[in-house]
């Protein structure tokens, strides 16, 4: 069961990741300019894997960290995947396009989102602890 309900949960922090990008190109990059709204889009999808991840954990029995760590090993091959595949095969970005987004320049934290996603899981796993 640990297995679909990760993938479950990738799915629903895709969807989140996707309506963070509009809202990030539609709204906070025009008020607070680039890299004001880079940085905050970034730190708001976090805590959006974050609280999916304090979810999962919340509605699912029997976790060790070592479960916890290998859902974060899957969200985060699973989000690499998806945007390589989607920016070379979907937007066909070249390979130094889809690097640059791995950069931390004018307000970029994408790599600091890909470290929360790795280790959201175990993150909830702890916070889920302490309050039992």
């Amino acid at each position: 069961m640990l297995i679909p309900r990760s993938l479950l949960a990738w799915l629903v922090i895709l969807g989140l990741a996707i309506a963070n990008g509009v809202l990030r190109e539609e709204i906070l990059i025009p008020a607070l300019g680039k890299p004001g709204g880079l940085i905050l889009s970034g730190v708001l999808l976090s805590m959006l894997i974050v609280l999916v991840a304090y979810g999962v954990v919340r509605f699912t029995r029997d976790l060790t960290a070592s479960k916890v760590l290998l859902i974060g090993v899957l969200w985060l091959s699973l989000t690499l995947a998806f945007e390589f595949s989607f920016g070379r095969f979907v937007q066909h970005k070249s390979w130094a396009e889809l690097l640059d987004a791995y950069a931390f320049k004018e307000g970029n934290i994408w790599p600091v989102v890909l470290v929360v996603t790795l280790l959201a899981p175990y993150l909830a796993f702890r916070l889920r602890a302490r309050d039992l």
